[in-house]
Protein backbone atom coordinates (compact mmCIF):
# COMPACT_ATOMS: atom_id res chain seq x y z
CA UNK A 1 0.00 0.00 0.00
CA UNK A 2 2.87 2.37 0.71
CA UNK A 3 4.15 1.99 -2.85
CA UNK A 4 0.71 2.77 -4.25
CA UNK A 5 0.75 6.27 -2.79
CA UNK A 6 2.04 9.27 -4.69
CA UNK A 7 4.28 11.14 -2.30
CA UNK A 8 5.27 10.88 1.34
CA UNK A 9 3.38 8.57 3.71
CA UNK A 10 2.50 8.90 7.39
CA UNK A 11 1.82 5.44 8.82
CA UNK A 12 -0.66 5.13 11.68
CA UNK A 13 -0.85 1.95 13.74
CA UNK A 14 -3.16 0.85 16.54
CA UNK A 15 -2.44 -2.05 18.89
CA UNK A 16 -0.48 -4.78 17.06
CA UNK A 17 -0.52 -2.46 14.03
CA UNK A 18 2.18 -0.48 15.82
CA UNK A 19 4.57 -3.41 15.41
CA UNK A 20 3.63 -3.53 11.72
CA UNK A 21 4.40 0.16 11.12
CA UNK A 22 7.58 -0.12 13.18
CA UNK A 23 8.99 -2.48 10.54
CA UNK A 24 7.11 -1.24 7.44
CA UNK A 25 8.08 2.33 8.28
CA UNK A 26 11.58 1.68 6.94
CA UNK A 27 10.17 2.06 3.42
CA UNK A 28 11.78 5.15 1.85
CA UNK A 29 8.41 6.83 1.17
CA UNK A 30 7.42 6.72 4.85
CA UNK A 31 8.18 10.05 6.52
CA UNK A 32 6.61 9.53 9.93
CA UNK A 33 4.80 7.19 12.29
CA UNK A 34 1.83 7.70 14.60
CA UNK A 35 1.17 5.11 17.30
CA UNK A 36 -2.31 4.86 18.79
CA UNK A 37 -2.21 2.75 21.99
CA UNK A 38 0.19 0.55 20.07
CA UNK A 39 3.22 -1.68 20.28
CA UNK A 40 6.49 -0.02 19.24
CA UNK A 41 9.13 -2.74 19.64
CA UNK A 42 12.84 -2.01 19.58
CA UNK A 43 15.42 -3.97 17.59
CA UNK A 44 15.21 -7.67 18.50
CA UNK A 45 12.09 -7.13 20.60
CA UNK A 46 8.59 -8.57 20.11
CA UNK A 47 5.13 -7.41 21.18
CA UNK A 48 4.86 -10.50 23.38
CA UNK A 49 8.11 -9.63 25.13
CA UNK A 50 6.86 -6.12 25.81
CA UNK A 51 3.58 -7.51 27.14
CA UNK A 52 5.46 -9.61 29.70
CA UNK A 53 7.12 -6.51 31.19
CA UNK A 54 3.78 -5.29 32.57
CA UNK A 55 1.05 -7.84 31.90
CA UNK A 56 -2.23 -6.12 31.03
CA UNK A 57 -5.37 -6.65 33.09
CA UNK A 58 -7.22 -8.38 30.23
CA UNK A 59 -4.52 -10.98 29.49
CA UNK A 60 -6.51 -13.79 31.19
CA UNK A 61 -9.44 -13.07 28.84
CA UNK A 62 -7.46 -14.02 25.72
CA UNK A 63 -7.67 -17.53 24.33
CA UNK A 64 -6.33 -19.13 21.16
CA UNK A 65 -8.53 -21.15 18.85
CA UNK A 66 -7.51 -24.41 17.17
CA UNK A 67 -5.80 -22.48 14.35
CA UNK A 68 -3.74 -20.32 16.72
CA UNK A 69 -5.76 -17.11 16.39
CA UNK A 70 -5.99 -15.16 19.63
CA UNK A 71 -9.52 -14.10 20.60
CA UNK A 72 -10.89 -12.04 23.45
CA UNK A 73 -13.64 -14.06 25.12
CA UNK A 74 -16.93 -12.58 23.91
CA UNK A 75 -18.32 -12.22 27.43
CA UNK A 76 -15.20 -10.33 28.53
CA UNK A 77 -14.69 -8.20 25.43
CA UNK A 78 -16.43 -5.02 26.60
CA UNK A 79 -14.64 -4.86 29.96
CA UNK A 80 -11.30 -5.80 28.39
CA UNK A 81 -11.16 -3.77 25.19
CA UNK A 82 -13.64 -0.90 25.24
CA UNK A 83 -15.02 -0.33 28.74
CA UNK A 84 -15.48 3.38 27.97
CA UNK A 85 -17.98 2.67 25.18
CA UNK A 86 -21.57 1.56 25.61
CA UNK A 87 -22.34 -2.11 26.10
CA UNK A 88 -24.04 -2.16 22.66
CA UNK A 89 -20.90 -0.74 21.03
CA UNK A 90 -18.85 -3.31 22.92
CA UNK A 91 -21.10 -6.11 21.70
CA UNK A 92 -20.70 -5.02 18.07
CA UNK A 93 -16.91 -4.91 18.50
CA UNK A 94 -16.94 -8.33 20.22
CA UNK A 95 -18.87 -10.10 17.46
CA UNK A 96 -16.84 -8.43 14.71
CA UNK A 97 -13.39 -8.70 16.33
CA UNK A 98 -10.50 -9.64 14.06
CA UNK A 99 -8.28 -12.02 15.94
CA UNK A 100 -4.54 -11.84 15.29
CA UNK A 101 -2.48 -14.96 14.83
CA UNK A 102 -1.05 -15.57 18.31
CA UNK A 103 2.39 -16.42 16.95
CA UNK A 104 2.85 -12.93 15.55
CA UNK A 105 3.34 -11.63 19.09
CA UNK A 106 6.67 -13.46 19.08
CA UNK A 107 7.88 -11.82 15.86
CA UNK A 108 10.93 -9.67 16.51
CA UNK A 109 11.65 -6.32 14.89
CA UNK A 110 14.87 -6.17 12.88
CA UNK A 111 15.19 -2.38 12.74
CA UNK A 112 12.62 0.01 14.24
CA UNK A 113 11.66 2.82 11.89
CA UNK A 114 11.00 5.08 14.88
CA UNK A 115 14.76 5.11 15.49
CA UNK A 116 15.26 7.34 12.44
CA UNK A 117 11.85 8.77 11.55
CA UNK A 118 9.68 11.25 13.45
CA UNK A 119 7.04 9.60 15.59
CA UNK A 120 3.98 10.52 17.64
CA UNK A 121 2.33 8.42 20.35
CA UNK A 122 -1.10 8.32 21.99
CA UNK A 123 -1.22 6.54 25.36
CA UNK A 124 -4.53 5.15 26.64
CA UNK A 125 -4.34 5.55 30.41
CA UNK A 126 -7.17 3.05 31.05
CA UNK A 127 -5.93 0.43 28.55
CA UNK A 128 -6.45 -3.18 29.62
CA UNK A 129 -4.89 -4.73 26.49
CA UNK A 130 -1.48 -2.98 26.35
CA UNK A 131 -0.51 -1.91 29.85
CA UNK A 132 -0.20 1.90 30.09
CA UNK A 133 3.25 1.51 31.70
CA UNK A 134 4.41 -0.35 28.59
CA UNK A 135 2.97 2.42 26.42
CA UNK A 136 4.80 5.07 28.45
CA UNK A 137 8.07 3.14 28.17
CA UNK A 138 7.75 2.74 24.38
CA UNK A 139 6.79 6.37 23.77
CA UNK A 140 9.66 7.61 25.96
CA UNK A 141 12.40 5.52 24.40
CA UNK A 142 11.36 6.41 20.85
CA UNK A 143 11.66 10.07 21.79
CA UNK A 144 8.28 10.78 20.24
CA UNK A 145 7.80 14.32 19.00
CA UNK A 146 4.56 14.46 20.92
CA UNK A 147 2.94 12.12 23.41
CA UNK A 148 -0.73 12.54 24.26
CA UNK A 149 -2.31 10.64 27.12
CA UNK A 150 -6.05 10.17 26.84
CA UNK A 151 -8.31 8.76 29.56
CA UNK A 152 -9.30 5.92 27.27
CA UNK A 153 -9.59 2.18 26.88
CA UNK A 154 -7.73 0.28 24.18
CA UNK A 155 -10.45 1.46 21.79
CA UNK A 156 -9.37 5.11 21.95
CA UNK A 157 -10.05 5.48 18.23
CA UNK A 158 -13.75 5.01 19.01
CA UNK A 159 -14.01 6.50 22.50
CA UNK A 160 -11.77 9.55 22.02
CA UNK A 161 -11.84 10.16 18.25
CA UNK A 162 -11.28 13.92 18.49
CA UNK A 163 -8.08 13.53 20.53
CA UNK A 164 -6.75 10.74 18.33
CA UNK A 165 -7.57 12.62 15.13
CA UNK A 166 -5.93 15.78 16.50
CA UNK A 167 -2.65 13.94 17.09
CA UNK A 168 -2.68 12.39 13.61
CA UNK A 169 -3.55 15.76 12.07
CA UNK A 170 -0.71 17.44 13.96
CA UNK A 171 1.76 14.80 12.72
CA UNK A 172 0.55 15.13 9.11
CA UNK A 173 0.67 18.92 9.26
CA UNK A 174 4.18 18.96 10.68
CA UNK A 175 5.42 16.48 8.09
CA UNK A 176 3.85 18.45 5.23
CA UNK A 177 5.97 21.52 6.02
Amino acid sequence: MIGQQNGPVLLVGHSYGGAVITQAGNHPDVVGLAYIAAFAPDEGESPGGITQQHVPEAAPHLEPDSDGYLWLKAGKFHESFCQDLTSDEGLVMAVTQKAPLGGTFGDRISWPAWANKPSWYQISSEDRMIHPDNQRMMSTRMNARKVVTLPASHASLASRPVGVAALIHEAATELAR
